[in-house]
């Protein structure tokens, strides 16, 4: 999935190919020509799920905070509207006990627009999606998503489509990124979760993970879980092209007692290998998309202080967030429960050192490259590990609970809202 990244002056060409995975780079602050789009700047959106806020962040150096952004303008709105229907209140107080750890879930995704006027917010608790204004905080569309939550998104490589995992109808939707409206959907397994656009744009990959949130642990109760599968398809017809049951492919390399679960995954800049974390397991595969097998394991070292108790491990999350260096020499990946993020030789595997990090909820990487950022959900701050070293250069706090972080873009003189 990531690709090459390249350090180039913002233009207009540059503005409509924003893709997930080669984000434009930090444009000229000079002033635009009249008429002309504004300069853009590149920035990181650090998604405070507890909070209902956003941190946006420089994308490289100190990571230093530019500004906050509500996502969460029209909360009185939408609580009168989940209070008055007893069948919506309900799943709401579900995700706030279960997979909100006690906490309503308000940001779990966002990308911004090519423009860099807007950005794009899952929103779990109110099974929605809306755009906001950057310039205004105010919300430019919304989007109820089939049933009642909404999950991870994916952004098309040309930045105008925008698909979002509802989790609890088995559905991903794929929105117009400028207004809202549906161009398609398809159906999945249990419980969509990550969703990934083939760098080209040809195909949609989603991977469903099942049920997360029961007691059921045990591994001869994985049958509980649900159907997990990875649904490929055409990201123009929407039709299937291709359905991928990762428990054939890790029973025939003998880990029968292991979930097959797919949660975060990362793509080899040519496609041809895809790195993926599966529930309860502390570390990760790499699947051959040519031959559908999977080729290697790395199992990464456990924590002697992390429980062994699988029922305390959250939404049965292990190692949760993995990203890779753009010239694919490297893999960091997110320790979740064992609290630390490390970066991994892709040819040995070899891990380098264990950064120290507390509950680290997803990894993504700088806009100039050369570091893997996490999210340090426990400790409500944000943390660059340099690719070259393995070492961690630069932590800065956020809002509480951050999860997702994403490269994007706002105007080059762009500062928060009023209140941000």
């Amino acid at each position: 999935m990531p690709v090459r990244r390249t350090r180039r002056l913002c233009s207009v060409a540059a503005a409509l190919a924003l893709t997930l995975t080669a984000p434009a780079a930090v444009a000229d602050a000079a002033e635009s020509a009249p008429g002309s789009p504004a300069a853009l700047r590149e920035v990181l959106f650090v998604g405070n799920n507890w909070d209902g806020t956003a941190d946006v962040i420089e994308s490289t150096g100190d990571f230093a905070r530019i500004g906050r952004i509500d996502v969460i303008p029209d909360k009185d709105e939408r609580m009168a509207e989940i209070n008055a229907d007893p069948i919506h209140w309900i799943h709401f107080m579900v995700i706030r006990n279960s997979v909100g750890e006690g906490h309503d879930q308000f940001v779990d995704d966002m990308y911004s627009t090519p423009d860099g006027r807007s950005v794009v917010v899952s929103r779990p608790s109110f099974a929605d999606v809306v755009s906001l204004d950057l310039a205004t905080g105010r919300i430019n569309w919304r989007f109820p998503v089939s049933g009642y939550r909404a999950d991870h998104m994916a952004v098309s490589p040309d930045g105008k489509r925008v698909a979002v995992s509802a989790s609890t109808s088995n559905t991903v939707h794929v929105l117009d990124i400028e207004t809202g409206r549906q161009l398609g959907s398809f159906a999945t397994g249990d419980k969509p979760h990550e969703n990934i656009f083939s760098k080209d744009g040809k195909y949609l990959w989603n991977m469903s993970i099942g049920e997360v949130n029961t007691a059921l642990d045990a591994t001869w109760l994985d049958w509980t879980k649900g159907d997990r599968r990875i649904t490929v398809v055409d990201a123009t017809t929407f039709e299937r092209v291709k359905v991928i049951d990762m428990r054939d492919r890790l029973d025939a390399i003998g880990l029968k007692d292991h979930s097959d679960a797919v949660r975060p995954a990362a793509f080899s800049p040519d496609e041809s290998k895809l790195y993926f974390q599966v529930s309860f397991f502390h570390g990760f595969f790499e699947y051959d998309v040519a031959t559908d097998r999977i080729t290697r394991t790395k199992t990464l070292p456990k924590n002697p202080a992390t429980s062994d108790d699988r029922t305390t491990w959250v939404n049965d999350s292990r190692h949760h967030g993995i990203t890779m260096k753009p010239d694919g020499s490297k893999i960091c990946v997110a320790g979740t429960m064992d609290d630390y993020a490390t970066v991994v030789d892709r040819t040995t595997l070899q891990e380098g050192p264990l950064v120290t990090a507390s509950k680290p909820y997803w990894a993504t990487v700088s806009g100039d490259g050369k570091s893997c950022v996490v999210s340090e959900s426990g400790a409500d701050r944000v943390t660059a590990i340099d690719f070259a070293t393995g070492e961690k250069t630069v932590s800065v706090p956020v809002g509480d609970h951050p999860q997702r972080v994403r490269l994007g873009q706002v105007e080059a003189d762009w500062s928060a809202p009023s209140g941000g």
